[in-house]
Order: C-alpha cells, then structure tokens, then sequence
C-alpha cells in the first residue's frame, strides 16, 4: 500500500510536469503544487489535488519532491512563510531535483533535520525528453540508509539512480555535468557552423562527426542545427527543453564553486560568459542549443 500514498510535487514546469505525470502513471496520486496555477490545470483536470501552498502540500502528503528553478526558489519554497517546513510531518521525506548550489542544499538540509524531517538532493540529467520519457539519470546526497526510499519513487521517474555521497554531492555531480555539456554544445555549434560555412552539409556532417571521435551528446542525440534531427529543440525554433538561462545559472554555480574550491575552470568560465551574452541578446528563454544561432548571427561582427 506504500505506493499509494499520496506524494507531494512542487514545480511542474517544463521538467517537472512531465515527471510529475510519471508519479501518476506509476500508480501515485499526485498533491501538486506550483507558483502559477495555468501550471497546475492540467493536473486537477486529470484528477490530482491541487494545494494552494508548499505548506499545504506537507500536510497532505509525506514525501515530496520539488522541481524549481534557482536557488532562492528553493529557500523560498522549504522555509518561506508558506514554505514546506510550516507544516512538514515528523519522519517525512523531502527530495529536491531543482540544481541548486550545493551549499544552499546543506544549509536547506539542516533546517528540514531541525523539523525531524529527511532531505535529500536529487538533481536530474536528461532534459525534457528524457522526463517525459521516464528515464532521467539522478544523481542523490543524503543519508545512505534513506536511499532505498528515495529510489522507489526516483526509478518512476528515471532509468539511473546513483547515489553520490553526503547531502550536496548530487548537486555537484549535476553542476559538473552541465558545465561539460554547455561545452560541448558551442563546441559542436562551432564545428558544425565551420562545416556549413565550409560547404558540407549538415546532416552529412553530422553522421561524420557521430561515427567519429568529435562524438557527443550534443551531436549525436541534441544536435543544434535546424533540419538535422527532429524532435530536439533546434527542430522547433528552439522552443522547449533546456532554457539558456537556465544553462547560465548553472554556470554561474559552477564558477562559485570553482573559485571556492580553488579550480581552474577556463572553458567553463567562457561558456559562463557565452551563455550570459545570449541572454542578453534576446537568447534567455531558449534553448541552451540556440547557441548555434547565435553563433551564426555573431560570425561578422
């Protein structure tokens, strides 16, 4: 009867829509909650209870998991006025997959131990189609002996599960994977605009550089050119997937954590900047893929 149990999910946006809709398939009745209530429609239209707070969803619903945007999303959504913590019951766990710097991570985890409560971070790889898809990769910190729990709800939603380590190592794990990926996403922007401009078509050249060691998954599963693959951002005006400010906000992490930690990031510090001139230029609520465009709009300056 375990499964039945009502769980709690705050933030269906563009990942956590798709994730939450998993829960329900896999036999869970959902307690949503999100910030803008069009977000929600869908869900009571679909039968799930709809709470009007965090707080509201804690008293409902003893595991949650969140999906949110930033940093102060988090905080706000944990210890706010009508934050989780309000109402949170004794024993309950409380997963959030937002990326968030792993030191706010701790110090959220600290005030949800207070309550008796168990937090665990749980940032995901995959993006939207891997969400909707059910197989997210997520990376988890906390306590080792909660892991089993966390994971019969994260399998509903994702094909790999791993556990990372103390409470922050997940957010670690995700930050590094996302500078690796910003990188190589200009990187295969940049190789495929010089194939273009060179002559080669791009679909040609992209079956070369995916049977070739330029290989990756930016080329081989996301690629950013209009009319190479469908189904991917680039294929519909770069509408959808992973926002380009949100690639900047995870970045911007990355470089936080690289100066605390004193690592040289230099590739992860220009794609930081890259990605934040996007933003300013009209690029943020794209996809973090239209860093081709930008490249081609920016080749003749």
């Amino acid at each position: 009867m375990a499964s039945k149990t009502p769980v709690g999910f705050i933030g269906l946006g563009n990942m956590g829509n798709p994730m939450a809709k998993n829960l329900v398939k896999h036999g869970y009745p959902v307690v949503a909650y999100d910030v803008f209530p069009e977000a929600c429609k869908e869900f009571q239209d679909s039968g799930a209870q709809v709470m009007d707070s965090p707080a509201d969803v804690a008293e409902r619903a003893d595991r949650i998991i969140t999906m949110l945007p930033s940093s102060p999303n988090a905080v706000e959504v944990y210890t706010g006025a009508n934050g989780i913590l309000k109402k949170v019951k004794k024993g309950s766990l409380l997963i959030d997959s937002s990326t968030i710097d792993p030191a706010v991570s701790k110090e959220i985890a600290k005030a949800v131990e207070k309550m008796g409560a168990v937090f665990m971070d749980a940032p995901v790889s995959g993006g939207v189609g891997a969400a909707r898809a059910g197989n997210l990769t997520f990376m988890v910190g906390g306590v080792e002996q909660e892991f089993d729990a966390a994971k019969e709800l994260l399998t509903c939603m994702g094909s790999n599960v791993i556990y990372c380590g103390e409470v922050g190592t997940g957010q670690a794990a995700k930050i590094c994977n996302n500078m690796l990926l910003a990188i190589s996403m200009i990187g295969t922007a940049e190789a495929m605009n010089l194939g273009i401009r060179l002559g080669l078509d791009p679909k040609l050249l992209a079956k070369i550089l995916n049977m070739s060691s330029g290989r990756c998954w930016s080329s081989d599963t996301y690629n950013p050119v209009p009319g190479v693959m469908e189904g991917v951002p680039s294929a519909n005006n770069y509408q959808g997937g992973f926002g380009t400010t949100l690639m900047a906000k995870d970045l911007g992490l990355a470089q936080i954590t690289a100066t605390n930690t004193k690592t040289p990031v230099p590739l992860g510090s220009l794609a930081h900047q890259i990605y934040r001139m996007m933003c300013a230029k009209g690029y943020a609520l794209k996809d973090f893929s239209a860093v081709f465009q930008f490249l081609r709009e920016e080749e003749n300056l």
